[in-house]
């Protein structure tokens, strides 16, 4: 007899108070999901702070592997492609090796992606080996809110995002610094060798506390890869980035029109709504269910999610750069100079959370949103000889509104959703960040440079960046009224929704 059953048939069992105890719990977070949350949290910086750090060294490296930056952009760009390309198989891969089996797979890619990476002799090998590490990290990425979200059942969704969002919160605190620091101190190669105690320590606490899982399918037949489906979307969202870059870099000389930035763009359209069509005939088989977006949760925070990266990818290219080019800054002075924004992304994500779980996400974002653009306005005033302090406070005010805007949409895509169907919500939402900060960066930098091309002076260049400033401005403030779309309070929005769909399969299967 295990634990369990004796416990209930032992009405007098000491377990008895616990269980007159359990009410007030529901409130919080388990130990041993907060354990597991640790765990995986320690591996995923490792992703997170090289992905930052690399953020302040691109032109460092390309002095250092005597190349060209348009050569040494690739590090980032095949990265980028390679971390896109890998997201949509995490759910396949989890249901074939099980989840602690594939984490565990994942990190040691990542660590070996990094040594390799450390230990490159020019600039093709580099980008070579940066392929590995997106590989890796593609995968922790989605894995991480997967496996902690199915461990949660469905409670206290907005307090677990605010610990899972922890990574993407230290991220653009720490890593630009650091960045700036070890290339000032050290050899380019360190950058990668900063990796390796998060992967070696990550990895051990990953052995010790992941649950031995085995893959999910237990008695049902072994899942298939869809092959189809995974040549039509992992390219699909691959060429769609891989365009969205090339536009961004095209300097508003052919844009669209540059078989450069628009064939990528166009094939990558091209694939994705073959996808689509594939996976609705497909159904449940398909890599990704499209289906799920039937889910009104899931469809609107993929939307705002979109927005939301457009939002802080897109500025967070604009800010570094009004810094060092018209104020003369570092990339180290800049770098420090965005530190209020991460503390108030750290700071507003505890409160932002468990208001979620009391009023819903629907709140939350609309006042995160409208915080978010009331503090990006001023940025459109910007000039040569704007305060400084002034405009640390307001990024202050601008991180706190970001960090309550993303726990409130990457929780939200979660609610109503049953365990089975999270593996692909987590690649969904990471994709749709992922596309928007791609967005974000090629439009916000066509209109810089745009902008920038006739300006002469200091004035004029601030000018420039006003403009683009106006633009992050405008695509925060267009996710305010879709945030109307996203669940309310305790989700009962979302699980009305999916009675009503269940209700309409049941009359079309009789």
């Amino acid at each position: 007899m295990d634990a369990t059953s004796a416990s209930s048939a032992s009405p007098a069992a000491p377990a008895a108070p616990a269980a007159v105890a359990r009410p007030p719990e529901s409130d919080r977070i388990d130990p041993a999901l907060r354990r597991l949350t640790f765990t995986l949290i320690v591996g995923a910086l490792a992703v997170i702070f090289d992905t930052t750090i690399m953020s302040v060294a691109i032109d460092s490296l390309a002095g250092q592997l005597h190349t060209s930056l348009a050569t040494v952009q690739w590090v980032t760009t095949a990265y980028l492609l390679a971390l896109s390309a890998t997201m949509p198989a995490v759910g396949w891969a989890q249901a074939v090796l099980g989840g602690r089996r594939l984490w565990i797979l994942a990190l040691g890619l990542f660590f070996a992606g990094s040594m390799l990476c450390a230990a490159a002799w020019n600039a093709l090998s580099l980008i070579a080996f940066r392929v590995v590490q997106g590989v890796g990290g593609g995968v922790m990425m989605v894995l991480m809110a997967t496996l902690i979200m199915q461990a949660a059942g469905g409670r206290n969704i907005g307090r677990i995002m605010s610990l899972i969002t922890v990574p993407t919160a230290l991220g653009p605190v720490i890593g630009p610094v650091l960045g700036g620091v070890i290339l000032h101190l050290g050899d380019w190669r360190w950058i990668f060798l900063f990796n390796v105690p998060f992967c070696v320590v990550g990895g051990y606490l990953a052995w010790r506390d992941l649950p031995h899982d085995g893959p999910r399918h237990g008695a049902r037949p072994r899942p298939r890869l869809d092959v189809v489906g995974m040549l039509l979307l992992s390219p699909g969202v691959a060429a769609v980035i891989y365009g969205l870059t090339q536009l961004g870099g095209s300097g508003g000389s052919g844009g669209l029109a540059s078989a450069k930035a628009g064939l990528p763009l166009l094939i990558g359209v091209v694939l994705l709504v073959g996808y689509v069509a594939w996976a609705l005939r497909r159904g449940a088989d398909a890599l990704l269910d499209v289906r799920l977006f039937r889910h009104r949760s899931l469809a609107s925070s993929s939307a705002l999610l979109l927005l939301a990266g457009a939002a802080l990818y897109g500025a967070m290219l604009l800010m570094p750069l009004y810094w060092q080019q018209v104020r003369g800054e570092s990339a180290l002075g800049a770098a420090l100079l965005l530190i209020p924004q991460g503390v108030g992304t750290l700071l507003s994500r505890s409160l932002a959370g468990r208001y979620m779980d009391r009023f819903g996400a629907r709140p939350i974002a609309v006042v995160a949103f409208a915080v978010t653009f009331a503090s990006t306005v001023p940025f459109g005033f910007v000039t040569a000889t704007t305060s400084n302090t002034v405009l640390m406070a307001v990024l202050f005010v601008r991180g706190l509104g970001l960090g309550a805007a993303m726990i409130a949409l990457m929780g939200g895509a979660y609610v109503g959703l049953q365990r089975d169907q999270i593996p692909a919500a987590s690649s969904i939402s990471r994709v749709a960040q992922q596309v928007g900060g791609s967005v974000g960066t090629a439009v916000l930098v066509m209109i810089l440079q745009r902008a920038m091309a006739g300006a002469h002076t200091v004035s004029a260049q601030a000018a420039g960046f006003g403009d683009a400033f106006w633009w992050a401005a405008a695509f925060t403030a267009a996710a305010v009224p879709l945030c109307l779309l996203l669940p309310g309070r305790g989700g009962a929005d979302s699980e009305a929704q999916d009675t009503d769909v269940a209700a309409v399969e049941e009359l079309a299967e009789a």
